[in-house]
């Protein structure tokens, strides 16, 4: 009898262990399908969140509430947009909540675009427009750099490019000749190149000059086009004077110069003057730039120490005041490159005038090898009166021009 009590309480115990099991197993499965259909409601592309979802505990006061943002889901055509540089959230895509007040800078990060984006204004180089920028009548330009060995005295020129060369002929095969001033008779050669306007060179030149003397010197480049003939025809050149230049910053530094074409006039007969005159109307200030003479008759050349140019600023024929170049040593091509600023009134533009006297220093001798006047129609005539109303006519610009010396007071 009692075996069989026990049989039937193991069984009623095994029944409810059964059922206690199956009653797991049916709310675990419950909640599995539940909170999946929950998730696949949330991210159904069909019906995106227009609004974020706040989570927060019952009855808690809402001091700060941080909003959860459910982020757009990539569809292909969006991918598509996003490549192509363009916007990938129309406006009305935004996630902005519709709550105002202090939570409204959080807010505003909802509608920012998709993060991996890339500016690419970011990641331009700066243009350069040395390259592109070319001014009328241009007729080339040439890049270079300049760096001095101060140990080895040695001066490096580094002939890089050239750009927007005018050739005489159909093709052009340019090379370029470097000149340290005042000797003109050795020079260094580049190669030539075939059928280019637009050279590259990247070529390097050493000159052997001592420390005291290169700031006496000019480097000058010679742009030549060689004709079927072998003929060097110039194309234009560059003057670069180093007195000018500083050579303690370590590293080179590149420099562009327009050429400049060479005059094919005759020396006259006491030599030429060139020099730039520029008027400022707003500062009332006149500026003259000298920049080389050509042709000098030089007086007694034994005892001839330098050749220097006086500038005079003169009113009604009566001096006001003067301005020296330096002394360069004797010879007839000299080069300046100084510049000199006299103050003049704009109403006075009409009374006044400029001298520029070239001058030999013989052992403390001065002797006059030739002068310029430039002015109004009361002083001047010919290229000297059209150097100055040029002048006038151009404010805040270089006018460059040769003129010859004369004799005559």
């Amino acid at each position: 009898m009692s075996a069989q009590v026990a049989a039937v309480a193991g069984g009623v115990v095994g029944g409810i262990l059964l059922l206690l099991l199956l009653g797991i197993a049916v709310y675990l499965f419950w909640k599995n399908v539940y909170f999946k259909a929950s998730y696949e409601e949330l991210t159904n592309p069909a019906s995106p969140v227009q609004a974020p979802v706040h989570l927060q505990e019952p009855n808690v006061a809402r001091t700060k509430s941080v909003p959860f943002i459910v982020p757009p889901k990539f569809h292909r055509q969006a991918w598509i947009d996003m490549i192509n540089g363009e916007q990938i959230q129309e406006d009305s895509d935004l996630y902005v909540t519709p709550d105002s007040g202090p939570r409204s800078s959080f807010h505003s990060l909802a509608g920012a675009y998709l993060v991996g984006a890339i500016n690419p204004e970011l990641y331009r180089f700066p243009e350069d427009k040395s390259e592109t920028d070319f001014p009328e009548g241009n007729i080339g330009r040439l890049w270079f750099s300049v760096e001095y060995e101060q140990e080895s005295e040695r001066l490096l020129v580094s002939l890089i490019k050239a750009r927007k060369l005018q050739s005489p002929s159909s093709s052009c095969n340019p090379l370029v000749k470097i000149y340290l001033l005042p000797d003109e008779r050795r020079y260094l050669q580049s190669k030539t190149k075939r059928k280019n306007l637009n050279p590259q060179f990247d070529e390097n030149f050493v000159f052997q000059i001592s420390s005291s003397a290169l700031y006496q010197r000019t480097l000058k480049f010679c742009v030549y086009h060689v004709d079927k003939q072998k003929k060097h025809i110039l194309l234009g050149q560059v003057i670069f004077p180093l007195k000018n230049e500083s050579f303690t910053s370590e590293g080179k530094v590149i420099v562009w110069r327009d050429l400049e074409a060479d005059t094919l006039e005759l020396p006259s007969e006491h030599g030429d003057l060139q020099f730039s005159l520029s008027y400022n109307d707003y500062l009332g200030r006149l500026t003259v730039v000298v920049l080389r003479a050509k042709g000098l008759k030089l007086q007694n050349e034994r005892h001839a120490v330098g050749v220097f140019v006086k500038v005079s600023l003169m009113k009604h024929n009566q001096f006001i005041k003067s301005k020296k170049t330096t002394v360069v040593p004797a010879s007839s091509d000299p080069l300046y490159n100084e510049t000199f600023s006299f103050k003049v009134d704009q109403q006075e533009l009409d009374t006044a005038s400029l001298s520029l006297s070239v001058l030999q220093d013989s052992e403390g001798e001065e002797t006059s090898l030739g002068r310029v006047v430039v002015g109004p129609f009361m002083y001047t005539r010919g290229k000297e009166l059209e150097h100055w109303n040029e002048m006038i006519s151009k404010p805040k610009e270089l006018v460059k021009r040769w003129h010859a010396l004369s004799l005559s007071t």
